[in-house]
């Protein structure tokens, strides 16, 4: 297949991008790494009036500690996150996920905005925003606007994010001295889709975690936070018990969607199978 016909633009600043979303309204898409988009425009899932090119936006660009704040531009790329070092230091759950997104070819193109913009349920980046307490920094015809993730990710591959708005950069709290970090998914094949995945985020003191998010991915139309499970676990020293207890309040919880290779049955089960290791991790 090849794409239907579209105009193309490339803008060198970001007021001139929104310009021309203005203009093209709802039959404009944005390109940047275009893992995904250029897959759609060539089995025409996707026949945008133009293609606007943003990757001459430097607005979007680079990783930055202001305060007590970590900035990801739109389009940093999954190597540059992996390459890292101040996403190393300041938020090592994202150096834990990066090696799980598909294959390098994918990494060195594909950008962290257009992860979370495009709102895939099964990927890696908008499950760790969800579990860092991550900002969204949106840029529109009306100025700027900041929204978190947990009000992101609203449906199945739908965001916040309006026709006419661009995803900036994403702020996230620096990690302290005192927080721990387990990431892990379970797929068929490194590098394909996860049939379920967990983002785990707490400060631990001994056995004691507090300050829980307990986020899981590629089970439900978004990504989802297990907020049973935070409340039981929260302040409390970690035993077997406690653990079976987050386990099966997960479970209750969350309920599983079947995906077109598995059964929401066997995904619900991962989810309890992932919580107990990633518990277990954090407390060894």
């Amino acid at each position: 297949m090849k794409a239907a016909a579209f105009d193309y633009a490339k803008p060198k600043a970001l007021t001139e991008a929104l310009s021309l979303l203005a203009e093209a309204g709802e039959d404009a898409r944005l390109i940047a790494g275009g893992q995904t988009l250029l897959a759609t425009l060539n089995l025409r899932l996707s026949e945008p009036s133009i293609l606007i090119d943003i990757t001459n936006l430097e607005e979007l660009k680079g990783i930055a500690v202001i305060g007590d704040r970590l900035r990801i531009g739109a389009l940093v790329t999954h190597t540059e996150i992996e390459d890292s070092k101040l996403i190393a230091q300041h938020a090592p759950l994202l150096k834990a996920a990066v090696p799980h997104i598909a294959h390098r070819a994918i990494r060195n193109l594909g950008t962290w905005g257009g992860s979370l913009a495009y709102g895939d349920p099964a990927a890696e980046w908008p499950a760790c925003s969800l579990a860092l307490n991550a900002t969204m920094l949106i840029a529109g015809p009306d100025g700027e606007r900041r929204i978190s993730a947990q009000d992101f990710f609203i449906d199945l591959y739908t965001t916040s994010l309006e026709p006419n708005e661009i995803l900036v950069a994403t702020e996230i709290p620096v990690a302290n001295s005192n927080q721990v970090f387990y990431f892990h998914e379970l797929a068929r094949r490194h590098g394909d889709y996860a049939v379920a995945g967990v983002a785990l985020v707490a400060n631990k003191a001994g056995n004691v975690l507090s300050d829980c998010t307990f986020t899981f991915f590629s089970v439900g139309a978004t990504p989802i936070m297990a907020t049973k499970a935070q409340a039981l676990v929260d302040g409390k020293p970690l035993s077997d018990e406690l653990i079976a207890s987050a386990v099966a309040a997960t479970r209750l919880e969350i309920e599983a969607i079947a995906d077109i290779t598995n059964s929401a049955e066997t995904k619900q089960h991962l989810i309890g199978v992932l919580l107990e290791r990633g518990l277990k991790h954090l407390i060894a």
